[in-house]
């Protein structure tokens, strides 16, 4: 099979052979500046390497040099209704960029009891393993939940090891650490009701803002275009943005109820996001600024899926594929696909939007603002569910299945 390019040369934002180390890739954002990646696809066809994992799970993989690492589960929570509890493990395996090969696999024994897996339970449509594992090049951040926040070196040595809450919910876990400075931002929604800022070197915390409920989303850093960061997380009742480096609440946008699962995307100090309808705020402001930052509303939803910014407009799918003018909020358009349900988060990239969907394969579409389907791309000899948002690494697709991580590169 033929393998893709590889740079030496490391560069932080999305660039030919750049580093994908946390969820969504740099910015949490879903999208790359990398060309001449694959349209089409199929268990043969532009198949680069295909590796057996040591079980499923939702997690995406990052990728850090030649190496590629991700989260999977096993022993527990792969048939509704079977297995024993005490048999759950959780793993961080270690795979070569180039081959394909497991390099390592290290276990993780969990703190029991987890939520229970069993017929028709929410937990049974994600499993264990939800949570994208983060970078900062020199050490790996891992989150399991009740379980903790695992710091790791490269090799998957344990630094430290913290407690973040013991709460546990029928739809699991899921949120990503997000690195900012010398901190681990965790949003434990659901272990403690909190967000959790850790410092990198010791597993200390740093900081704790309350009250953040019913999220099962990861935190965005936003760049505000006259200076400073702002993190923003969805929360049941509100969007906040908290500054960073000691988790003070700057501003909220309010008007919502009931949980909330995607992730805010942002471009030039606008933050994106779409639950029970989408929204444009700029970021900023200080307070409630429900009435005076809040740009747009516009129509559609998502319980699951993240949108993602590209070119001017705003993209996601949940049942039909919704397409909006990002700069007034203007429906572009919406069409159905012939397919079920989505969970991963669309990728934007080379000129094409990519749609996993759960179990009828991915939708690759033109980027722009009319709809043109390029393809429908599915494995014949995979009929695992697909959960995890694909990433971009050096001229290839990284795609998780329950089964496989596959390494898609066009020939």
């Amino acid at each position: 099979m033929k393998k893709c390019r590889y740079l030496s040369v490391i560069v932080v934002v999305s660039a030919l052979g750049a580093d994908w180390m946390q969820f969504r890739g740099p910015g949490g954002s879903g999208t790359s500046s990398e060309t001449g990646l694959p349209t089409t696809w199929s268990s043969t066809e532009n198949i680069v390497w295909r590796t057996k994992l040591p079980g499923p799970g939702t997690s995406s993989p990052i990728v850090l040099g030649k190496r590629v690492y991700l989260t999977c589960y096993s022993g527990y929570g792969l048939e509704p209704g079977k297995g024993e509890m005490d048999k759950l493990m959780r793993h961080l395996v270690c795979i070569d960029r180039d081959k394909g090969s497991i390099l390592w696999t290290k276990n993780f024994k969990p703190l029991l009891p987890e939520s229970k897996y069993g017929p028709g339970s929410n937990e049974s449509e994600h499993g264990y393993s939800s949570s994208t594992p983060a970078s900062d090049g020199k050490r790996l951040y891992v989150f399991f939940g009740k379980s903790g926040v695992y710091c790791t070196d490269l090799d998957g040595n344990e630094i430290w090891h913290a407690d973040v809450g013991k709460g546990t919910h029928g739809w699991g876990s899921a949120n990503s650490p997000v690195l900012y400075k010398n901190l681990v931002i965790i949003n434990a929604s659901i272990e403690s009701g909190s967000l959790i800022a850790l410092d990198k070197d010791t597993g200390k915390e740093s900081w704790r803002a309350k009250g953040i409920s019913s999220s099962w989303n990861t935190p965005v850093l936003v760049d505000v275009p006259n200076g400073g960061t702002e993190l923003v997380v969805n929360e049941s009742q509100a969007v906040i943005g908290v500054e960073p480096a000691n988790g003070k609440e700057l501003w909220r946008v309010t008007g919502f109820g009931g949980y909330v699962c995607p992730s805010v995307v942002a471009h030039k100090g606008v933050v994106y996001l779409v639950r029970d309808r989408a929204l444009a705020i700029k970021a900023g402001g200080r307070g409630d600024v429900t009435n005076s930052h809040v740009l747009w509303r516009g129509r559609g939803s998502s319980t699951v899926p993240s949108p993602v910014y590209y070119n001017g407009y705003l993209y996601w799918a949940y049942g039909p594929v919704y397409c909006l003018d990002a700069a007034t909020g203007k429906e572009v358009y919406r069409k159905n696909l012939s397919t079920g349900a989505f969970y991963a988060s669309p990728l934007a990239a080379d000129g094409k939007i990519y749609f996993i969907s759960r179990r009828g394969g991915t939708f690759v579409l033109a980027a722009g603002p009319t709809f043109k389907e390029l393809a429908r791309n599915q494995f014949s000899d995979d009929d695992s569910r697909t959960n995890a948002s694909p990433i971009v690494s050096d001229g290839c697709l990284l795609l998780r299945t329950d089964r496989y991580l596959v390494c898609i590169g066009k020939k």
